[in-house]
């Protein structure tokens, strides 16, 4: 007779279990204005998303042999990886410069980072012909490997594991795993100065993509220092997105933040709006060096002069400007606005490369179709669902356990 007793599923796996079922229930009101507008937009993405598999690119998108890179690349890639330059610049102010002020937002500011990567690339997709083709560029295949494409695949990989390590301590300390987060945390500093690097990398990586196009763009947004502008304007871009995305944070998120966290917001808003008047000025200064080095002053009495005109002065100037005297004048409602302001121009100057000023003069020029402004909606609200979900539930913007706070 066999007396073997089978042993159940032990105490620790059910309390396990339990732990993520429970983590999965929604939490807070489920019926938001938030929530009615995102949920529909993102079920009907996610059917444009499997038509487009389905019946191929040209089913929902108004791209072409010749103009083959439209919104998905122009906005979803370029312009939402300089807003998520924010995670470099902050986590180099606070690891490398010592700026401790910085640290209660380097949490949120690297999640919101990862997750812009995340989900860009995974737009990416959606974007290419063949998806499955997508491990040509970063194996180098057909010998690419000295292409701009390859370094900037690779960079991708590499920063968004380098983020993933930076912000791992809170899902350890929220998983409650003690020694993976002594581990983690003691591999921070090297992943942020491997991430830095990466990040200076190919956020001038991505500029570099269209100094192949020099015939397509229009001369006044094409000259050989793409790279460098690009570089320069992902500080400005990615710490207004901080500012904005942080303040909005601040306001949902609030009953999460300590009083002291409370207390050094607006001061952090400050100190970010002053280096976002630096690199502001230093970007319209390399811009107005191009251009006159460049001798365009011919097209600015052009159709697209005045285009050129308004971005430079209204979505560049005005904006360093209004950063400049709301830090002089501790006007914190300015800073939110200049951030704004900025980020509409960083999205103006990355659609003028990439869409407006891309085969200008074309007979039919290229305009996204109502799908794929819908798809790049969907992208978005979903990434924002997940962010708050994390937000909810991690240790991201609220104090971490008493016993993980002498790992950091």
């Amino acid at each position: 007779m066999n007396n073997t007793i089978s042993v159940p599923l032990s105490e620790e796996k059910k309390s396990r279990w339990k732990f993520f079922l429970g983590e999965l229930k929604p939490k807070g009101k489920m019926f938001t204005w938030f929530n009615v507008i995102s949920i529909p937009i993102m079920l009907l993405g996610l059917g444009l998303i499997v038509i487009r598999f389905w019946k191929g690119i040209g089913s929902i998108t108004n791209l072409t042999q010749e103009v083959p890179w439209g919104l998905w690349i122009g906005f979803d890639v370029v312009t939402g990886v300089a807003f998520a330059g924010g995670a470099y610049v902050v986590t180099f102010m606070v690891y490398i410069l010592n700026m401790k002020s910085y640290r209660s937002i380097v949490r949120v500011t690297v999640l919101n980072g990862f997750l812009a990567y995340v989900f860009y690339a995974g737009a990416l997709l959606l974007d290419l012909g063949r998806p499955w083709n997508v491990i040509n560029p970063i194996i180098g295949n057909g010998f690419g490997t000295s292409s701009v494409l390859f370094l900037v695949a690779w960079h991708f990989l590499l920063y968004m594991l380098a983020e993933l390590i930076e912000f791992s301590p809170a899902i350890a300390e929220w998983l409650g795993a003690k020694r993976a987060c002594k581990i983690l945390s003691g591999m921070t500093l090297a992943a942020v100065i491997f991430g830095i690097t990466l990040s200076t990398l190919h956020q001038s990586g991505l500029g570099a993509l269209y100094l192949m196009a020099k015939e397509k763009i229009h001369t006044l947004w094409y000259s050989e220092f793409i790279p460098i502008l690009f570089f320069v304007s992902s500080i400005f871009a990615g710490l207004s997105m901080v500012i904005f995305e942080g303040s909005i944070t601040h306001k949902v998120f609030s009953d999460q933040i300590s009083e002291k966290n409370h207390e050094q917001h607006h001061k952090i808003l400050r100190g970010l709006s002053k280096v976002c008047t630096g690199a502001l000025f230093a970007y319209f200064f390399l811009q107005v060096l191009v251009f006159v080095h460049s001798k365009n002053w011919d097209y600015l009495s052009t159709p697209m002069g005045y285009w050129y005109l308004t971005e430079m002065l209204g979505f560049v100037l005005l904006p360093m400007l209004l950063f400049y005297y709301s830090y002089r004048n501790n006007n914190i409602t300015l800073i939110k606005v200049a951030s704004v302001i900025t980020m509409l121009g960083v999205i103006v100057n990355r659609l003028n490369v990439t869409v407006i000023g891309f085969r200008w003069d074309a007979a039919v020029h290229y305009v996204p179709s109502w799908m794929e402004i819908v798809v790049t909606m969907a992208v978005i609200f979903t990434e924002i669902w997940i962010f708050r979900w994390v937000i909810n539930r991690l240790p991201v913007l609220r104090e971490s356990p008493s016993w993980a706070k002498n790992m950091h």
